[in-house]
């Protein structure tokens, strides 16, 4: 049977199931059963002749010609999704959604102040939501639209994504402004590593970007507190002598004493990222535009 001549909607079973490697989490993401998953696979088998995928340890592998037929599927999906975004219309001032995003505690202090008040202004219908999701399942939330849009560090192997960089932000260490060191003119890195450290991490162990540095350098400093938020962090160094390496962006927002460090390291990309099958969607273009439109 020809590709053009198939059900759409066994078109998106290939697609997930390609994708996701493993029947459950196809219906997952698709929001329907297994048992209807599995009947659709069948269908796909029966009208093209081949198994699609084998169960192998690594989960469902595609067989060569599901290999071979992936990028028409894909071209067909994205083709329809374009064709019934250029149908919808889309005024800011009417509508009526949620928005959700995908940030670290870090961007939505510096983000949400502003977009909502933006939103409050340009499209008061629009209800904002914002969580956390992982790098590994950030791609599929946003292949299956329940997440609009992710903040975070680009996403090199992330081929169905596409990625605009939002901020290039430097990292400055911060001190209480009555700090012992407060009135130097610089820190030396004698100063810096002499300093007990503010170490700001989702993990519950292990390096760091400004220990990984360090350690290039046969260096190494002393954290006396680890935490998993950027914005809880900043607070305790108001009220000790302790010292937090926190990018610029957020350190300007508090009244401390801000050093340039003294060793490289490297700066913090910010990019928003957004499915292709969404990239000609008139509400989403709009609100893209939004999030773009508070980083110039």
């Amino acid at each position: 049977m020809q590709l053009q001549q198939m059900d759409m909607n066994l078109f998106l079973v290939l697609e997930a199931i390609y994708n996701e490697r493993n029947l459950t989490r196809a219906a997952e993401l698709l929001h329907i059963t297994q048992p209807a998953v599995s009947n659709a696979l069948a269908r796909l088998r029966r009208s093209l002749d081949d198994p699609l995928f084998t169960r192998t340890p690594a989960g469902m592998t595609p067989t060569p010609l599901t290999e071979s037929i992936m990028p028409r599927v894909q071209q067909a999906l994205n083709l329809l999704g374009t064709s019934l975004s250029e149908q919808r219309q889309f005024d800011p001032a009417t509508e009526q959604r949620t928005l959700r995003l995908s940030m670290n505690d870090m961007a939505e202090t510096l983000l949400l102040p502003r977009l909502l008040e933006q939103l409050e202004r340009r499209a008061p219908g629009i209800n904002v939501e914002s969580y956390y999701v992982p790098r590994d399942q950030l791609v599929k939330e946003l292949a299956a639209n329940t997440l609009d849009f992710g903040l975070d560090i680009p996403l090199a192997t992330a081929t169905q994504l596409h990625q605009q960089r939002l901020v290039n932000d430097r990292y400055l260490c911060m001190l209480r402004s009555d700090h012992p060191l407060a009135d130097q003119t610089s820190l030396t890195l004698e100063q810096y590593l002499q300093l007990e450290h503010v170490h700001v991490s989702s993990r519950r162990s292990g390096p760091g970007l400004v220990d990984i540095a360090l350690n290039k350098l046969g260096r190494r400093r002393r954290i006396k507190l680890r935490v998993q938020h950027y914005r809880v962090a900043p607070l305790v160094v108001l009220r000790t002598d302790l010292a937090l390496t926190v990018p610029a962006s957020l350190a300007n927002q508090f009244p401390a004493r801000l050093f340039e460090l003294p060793f490289q390291l490297p700066q913090m990309d910010w990019h928003l990222l957004w499915h292709k099958n969404q990239h000609d969607d008139p509400a989403n273009r709009w609100l893209r535009g939004q999030l773009m439109e508070l980083f110039v």
